[in-house]
């Protein structure tokens, strides 16, 4: 039957499907060269050799051989937003690596990221206390995303000097004047300037933010985030030398640094004969004689013909001819038999089947329900407002810019990749020595660097060599088959890291399984009781076992969607804690 033979069908489709996904599995299992995200690059491109800079600076880092005499990493617990109980340590671990993407200098070597979807946390104390007050404060460092950056910060923070910076270790509690850099998840993309201003009435600190941050450079190979902070009150963000956002510490940051003067009296109310509806109805109209608010929106059209190919004598619907009886169905116990219906196959020749009716079109007399114009209200007294009063808190601050005095840096950090690399961190005060500093490190390597991405990237006859660098529309096939393979590789590994790395996938294969599972349960349906018990039974074992699968990955999504959430929730929440 037509029932048998579609069941036979899917199943058929379904097994082909899966045979054909895990015989590409098993190629990938058999390639040893094949790989989930992009390895170090073959050096096409002739390097200079890293030599250190000379330039002078309160802090100057390029992380040579002994850089793990200054910095410490942190093994602490992370204090959460108290929205959760969960606590997290700082796991995530560090090394002084060269770049294995896109190497611009040989021997060139950075502050690495190691762990993917991991806390990290690490700092260095500075020799002498910066203070920047009277003079122009200068943050100039590099990023290195050599694995991209789908969800994660790379900024830094520039720690307060206090009695906690040399007893306790490192976390996202300790007090922090300024936080710079690049921060990135899902469609949020910005480089953060951040800085916390003592409220010079109450003692208390609050963080400043930079208003309508410019959007950080995702890239593979380096970039330069530079922060000047002039004595004049003024700052500028740059980008690989570029500048990109600047203003006043004054106007630019929310909440601003000065309260108004004068704030909203808390005690006045409003008048209870206050008017502040600025049109009414008018009381004078009246609705005209001849209005009919009876009237039907729409009417038959009288002046409407029947089609001449119109088959009155036709059904819409007939018994399907290819329905047959079901072997075992008993007149006595199911009674009569009665076939499935189908539409009339002779309706779609016509213009239609069944008694004619005429069409309705709309009525020209009809108006609705009748409502009285509005006109400007006499009594209207305008929008309501509190009267002013002076704003008891009320101070100014004519010199954000004299931050208070920073002894430390450090990174304090999570991210869903890894391979992060920071290097060539200038923390001073001359413009000049970062814009030396710039020509001596980034210019050369990224110059390098482009030249190398240049030389290795696939041309447009070849194809790309990491399946995140295919797009649908250059070639569909191959971008399903190489997500797939993608997919089922590291689900091998780890299902609910394929799903987090790959939802699209993930999504793709629940809704094939919905849909294969609607089509079973149609067919039993449509064949109102007549498959066979042994077709029923296999359907509804097919359907539970698909349910079972669907609810897994399901259940595996949404636990691995929800840890990213928290964790999402929880970088975004800022320490406004000080000491």
């Amino acid at each position: 039957m037509r029932v048998n033979a579609v069941l036979a069908s899917a199943l058929y489709s379904t097994t082909i499907f899966v045979g054909q996904v895990r015989a590409q599995q098993d190629v990938l299992e058999d390639e040893p060269s094949s790989s989930i995200v992009e390895s170090a690059t073959s050096s096409v491109v002739e390097k200079p050799t890293f030599t250190p800079s000379h330039i002078k600076a309160p802090f100057f880092e390029q992380f040579t051989d002994d850089w793990d005499s200054r910095w410490q990493p942190s093994h602490a617990t992370k204090e959460n937003d108290k929205s959760t109980e969960e606590e997290w340590a700082y796991v995530g671990t560090w090394a002084a690596e060269e770049p294995h993407v896109l190497k611009g200098i040989e021997g060139d070597k950075g502050l690495v990221v190691k762990n993917p979807a991991a806390h990290h946390a690490i700092s260095a104390k500075f020799d002498k206390v910066i203070d920047n007050k009277g003079e122009t404060l200068v943050v100039q460092y590099e990023v290195k995303l050599q694995n991209g950056l789908e969800c994660g910060g790379a900024y830094m923070k520039l720690l307060q000097d206090n009695k906690a910076l040399h007893a306790e270790e490192f976390a996202n509690s300790s007090p922090y004047v300024i936080m710079f850099g690049p921060d990135k998840c899902g469609a949020t993309n910005k480089v953060h300037f951040i800085f916390k201003h003592k409220n010079p009435k109450t003692g208390e600190y609050e963080e400043k933010h930079l208003k309508a941050p410019p959007a950080a450079r995702i890239t593979k190979t380096t970039s330069l985030y530079t922060l000047i902070v002039k004595p004049d009150q003024t700052f500028e963000v740059k980008i690989d030398g570029d500048s990109v956002k600047s203003g006043s510490l004054l106007e630019d940051f929310s909440p601003s640094v000065n309260p108004e003067k004068e704030i909203d009296d808390p005690n006045d109310k409003k008048p209870e004969d206050w008017v502040d509806q600025a049109r009414i109805a008018d009381p004078d109209a009246t609705k005209p004689e001849d209005w009919d608010e009876d009237a039907p929106f729409d009417v038959v059209d009288e002046e409407a013909t029947k089609p001449d190919d119109w088959l009155e004598d036709e059904p819409t619907v007939i018994p399907d001819p290819e329905a047959e009886k079901p072997e075992d169905w008993d007149d006595e116990e199911d009674g009569d038999w009665i076939p499935p219906t189908v539409p009339n196959p002779k309706c779609d020749e016509a213009s239609g089947c069944g008694k004619w009716e005429p069409p309705t079109k709309k009525n020209p007399e009809y108006k609705g329900k009748w409502t009285a114009p509005f006109i400007d209200n006499p009594a209207y007294k305008g929008v309501w407002a509190p009267a002013k009063i002076a704003n008891p808190d009320y101070f100014e601050d004519k010199t954000p810019a004299n931050f208070e005095p920073m002894g430390a840096i450090g990174f304090e950090i999570w991210t869903m990749q890894s391979d992060i690399l920071f290097d060539n961190i200038y923390i001073g005060h001359s413009i000049e020595d970062a814009e030396k500093l710039k020509a001596e490190t980034f210019d050369v390597k990224h110059a390098v660097e482009k030249k190398e991405q240049e030389a290795t990237e696939p041309k447009p006859s070849e194809k790309a060599k990491s399946p995140m660098d295919l797009k649908f529309m250059d070639d569909p096939l191959h971008y399903i088959r190489e997500k797939l393979d993608l997919f089922f590789t590291i689900a091998k590994n780890d299902p609910i890291q394929a799903i987090q790395f790959l939802p699209e996938v993930a999504g793709g294969l629940g809704l094939a399984a919905v849909t294969f599972i609607a089509l079973l349960v149609g067919i039993v349906s449509m064949s109102s009781g007549s498959a066979p018990p042994q077709v029923k039974q296999a359907a509804q074992k097919v359907k539970e076992a698909a349910v079972d699968a669907k609810d897994q990955v399901v259940e595996g999504a949404s636990t691995g969607t929800e840890t990213v959430k928290a964790e999402v929730n929880k970088r975004t929440t800022r320490s406004s804690a000080a000491e």
